[in-house]
């Protein structure tokens, strides 16, 4: 049981708080340039900090009529192409426009001397975060049609014409394991801050064994229950939130990542997917991984999805590099969650179990 000194995800990522010394801003200037560029704005304005969110500063905009979100890059010494608000934006206003749930946007500013870094502003859905993956506190029946609206939505952003969306330059065509690999170790390297042997297997085995298979999506990158909203009251995914990584790639690996919570060991190594591993699913009404797989397959046309043991692979070798330049930051100075600390150090664990899939996928043989 979560305790005050050991609170639950939802007690320590939900709401907002006063915004963190290293993020502040001044809000004249911010108020000023809405006035400018947001339609239908009227002060006064007051400013929050969401608590959740490791990457990228998110604040809550607060005016008598209505509540906006503005999304920023954290300032000081950045990583190259990290912290993309100007992607996010794209993509999020692209997918809005033809019926995906993502929220409204309203402007991006590339313009670092309102604020101090580039941002974008969108509306705030009104509806609940959950960050517990085995919903606490709801039925059985309710956990079984969240979940299927999860695998429901990601299904739908894999099925959409990236190209009619206006997204045929999101990214670069396939090859896409390749390509993120090459990012992912590129990353860990210039943020190293210790020897790990399983990220050096993984660096040489992953690129020489990608699966044949080459289909394009728009990805997500980080799809999993806390990067939605669900409607106040009903079961159901009304918005997706946290494009930072999204791209056009393999809709495999985007998929296979919002099924790691059930590989996930379940000693907190998780880097916020959590773990639900051990849990009594069906008692609970969660599907098993092998339900949720075919309830995809049927979703996206597919007979079902070989080589997994490679996709986990992958994407616990991803997640260790994500964390690991989350490390990178916390030695620099610049990360953006008081929580960053404990989960860099998780990388040396989900190096383990990348390599653990890798030997079951035949590495080493």
């Amino acid at each position: 049981m979560p305790t005050d000194a050991n609170p639950s995800r939802q007690e320590q990522f939900s709401g907002t708080k006063e915004v963190a010394e290293s993020h502040r801003f001044d809000e004249k200037r911010l108020f000023d340039y809405m006035t400018a560029h947001v339609e239908g704005f009227e002060g006064p304005l007051t400013v929050q900090q969401f608590k959740g969110g490791q990457s990228n500063p998110t604040y809550q905009l607060i005016t008598p009529k209505q509540k906006y979100v503005l999304r920023r890059k954290p300032p000081g010494k950045l990583l190259p192409s990290a912290h993309a608000v100007d992607r996010e934006y794209k993509v999020i206003t692209a997918l809005h426009k033809v019926g995906f749930a993502a929220p409204r946007t309203y402007c991006l500013c590339e313009d670092d001397s309102v604020i101090g870094t580039a941002f974008y502003i969108m509306e705030m859905v009104n509806g609940r975060v959950l960050w517990e993956p085995l919903l606490p506190n709801q039925d059985p029946a309710t956990r079984w049609k969240i979940y299927d609206s999860l695998n429901e939505t990601l299904a739908h952003l894999h099925t959409i014409d990236y190209e009619k969306a206006g997204l045929a330059d999101f990214g670069k065509p396939g090859n896409y394991f390749a390509r993120q690999v090459s990012r992912w170790s590129k990353q860990y390297v210039a943020s190293e801050t210790q020897t790990i042997t399983e990220m050096n297997k993984l660096m040489e085995w992953l690129p020489e064994n990608i699966p044949a298979d080459d289909t394009v999506s728009v990805v997500h990158g980080d799809y999993r229950l806390d990067n939605t909203i669900l409607h106040p009251t009903e079961p159901r995914v009304i918005a997706v939130l946290d494009w930072e990584l999204s791209t056009l790639g393999h809709p495999l690996g985007d998929f296979t990542y919002s099924c790691m919570q059930w590989v996930m060991p379940g000693q907190g190594t998780g880097g916020g997917t959590g773990s639900i591993a051990t849990a009594d699913l069906k008692g609970l009404g969660i599907p098993t991984l092998e339900q949720y797989i075919e309830m995809y397959c049927k979703r996206t046309n597919r007979s079902g999805i070989d080589n997994l043991d490679f996709y986990f692979s992958y994407n616990f070798f991803r997640l260790a590099g994500i964390l690991q330049g989350i490390a990178g930051r916390v030695r620099d100075g610049t990360a953006s969650s008081e929580h960053a600390k404990t989960m860099s150090e998780n990388v040396r664990p989900l190096a383990e179990e990348a390599w653990k899939y890798a030997l079951r996928a035949g590495a080493g043989s």
